[in-house]
């Protein structure tokens, strides 16, 4: 699990969030790094695209991530397969968001941001509002309500990083808020695409559903795989519009203690806002994937093997996503936050249909 890190800086001391993985990918030390635990998952990823392949309506990325925690509630993963499972269960996801990318239009990603913006705007309002206010009544601290609030509402574990770097909250609350969205993120990828299938959703609803209701990327991008392809390029596409509210949040709060600081202009400690750590790069290599299909740099012919290799590498992600669960994590939260995480995800995922039922997108 991700973790907080102080670091000596020029001027004083820095605190950053990332996950255990070696730095320098490209040196071949780094590659060996990588190896023990690429290979264990390149072995499960290839078992549970089998068994997708024998239950459909499940998907392989659904059983990935089963498989992952099963295996890691049997053993705990041993240290040399960490660096490999940090690397794929976040670059590997980058990685199949930009091959999905591949497979659209400028046109559809701007037509399905925009008209999905009434119900991404109406879900961020009404998730941050509930946090704040159920989070009083549970007597949770500020930044712990703060913290999940944002990873519901936005983008899950990514969300709270880029929160984190703002307010500078006790690692305890970081870890907390993680374990939070982590197990609504499994109920969800469990839950939502059989509750799809029973409520009649087309592809579209459920894109829709996914994106603005579940809380992080992976989560959306397996349930929305495991319903069908064109809600996963659907659920991605609002996923990734959802993503970029971090950006005024972060500056919001930085604005917010700037001026209980005396210094709106700066964040904590008189450091500026670090905008690439809190808009991530891949979200800008995607949108030049989706311009160079566009343009017709991307022949027809490759749009189904590379959707192919997708799945694959989604299911890869998941399964690394499944190999990283720390039931003590989740056991150490307590009631109160799962609470609080309980209450958000009921809230948004109700607000989500209640606003698509609205605006004629149900």
């Amino acid at each position: 699990m991700p973790t907080i890190h102080d670091v000596e800086t020029g001027v004083g001391r820095e605190r950053t969030f990332r996950s255990p993985v070696f730095s320098r990918f490209g040196s071949l030390s780094g590659f060996q790094r990588l190896l023990p635990g690429g290979s264990v998952i390149a072995g499960v990823t290839v078992v549970a695209t089998l068994l997708g392949g024998l239950v459909p309506v499940i998907g392989s990325p659904v059983i990935g991530i089963l498989l992952g925690i099963a295996i890691s509630l049997v053993r705990s993963p041993p240290a040399c397969l960490k660096p490999g499972i940090a690397f794929a269960s976040k670059k590997v996801l980058q990685g199949a968001i930009i091959v999905l990318g591949t497979g659209l239009s400028l046109g559809r990603v701007l037509s399905t941001g925009s008209s999905s913006l009434p119900v991404l705007l109406g879900t961020l309002i009404v998730a941050l509002g509930m946090a704040w206010l159920a989070g009083r009544l549970l007597g949770l601290p500020a930044d712990l309500r703060t913290l999940i609030g944002v990873g519901t509402a936005i983008c899950g574990a990514s969300a709270i990083a880029a929160t984190d770097a703002v307010i500078r909250a006790d690692e305890a609350d970081v870890s907390y808020a993680i374990a939070t969205i982590f197990t609504f993120n499994v109920v969800a990828v469990l839950l939502y695409p059989s509750l799809g299938h029973a409520f009649g959703f087309s592809q579209h609803t459920f894109g829709l559903w996914a994106g603005t209701a579940i809380n992080d990327l992976s989560s959306v991008v397996a349930a929305s795989t495991t319903y069908g392809h064109a809600a996963a390029s659907y659920g991605v596409i609002v996923k990734l519009t959802r993503t970029l509210a971090i950006l005024p949040i972060c500056l919001g709060l930085a604005t917010l203690r700037g001026w209980r600081r005396a210094k709106p202009a700066e964040g904590p400690s008189g450091r500026r806002i670090n905008l690439r750590r809190i808009l991530p790069l891949f979200i800008v290599v995607f949108t030049v994937a989706v311009v160079a299909n566009t343009i017709g740099l991307i022949p027809a012919a490759w749009h189904h093997p590379l959707a192919e290799v997708s799945t694959w590498m989604i299911t890869a992600a998941l399964v690394a996503v499944g190999l990283s669960t720390d039931i003590g994590h989740i056991r150490r939260a307590g009631f109160r936050p799962l609470a609080l995480g309980a209450i958000l995800w009921l809230t948004v995922g109700l607000t989500s249909l209640g606003l698509q039922a609205l605006t004629g997108t149900l």
